[in-house]
């Protein structure tokens, strides 16, 4: 069973104007709900409290930079 989504959806403060973002939301396990700001429709990627740590954690380190 998919964890409910128990926050409303917050957009990110890099959106700008343009709409052309993500929203994260809390979900009933810990984890994070990640869904495209330009189509809510769509269903949301869904995060582990762990793997959404774990992502975090990359963001802060720079594992990600290009």
């Amino acid at each position: 069973m998919t964890p409910e989504v128990v926050s409303p959806y917050v957009k990110s403060s890099y959106s700008g104007q343009n709409n052309n973002c993500i929203e994260i939301a809390a979900t009933a396990d810990g984890g994070r709900a990640v869904r495209d700001s330009k189509d809510t429709s769509r269903p949301p990627l869904r995060f582990t409290r762990e793997g959404w740590q774990a992502f975090v954690h990359g963001i802060e380190n720079g594992t990600f930079d290009a």
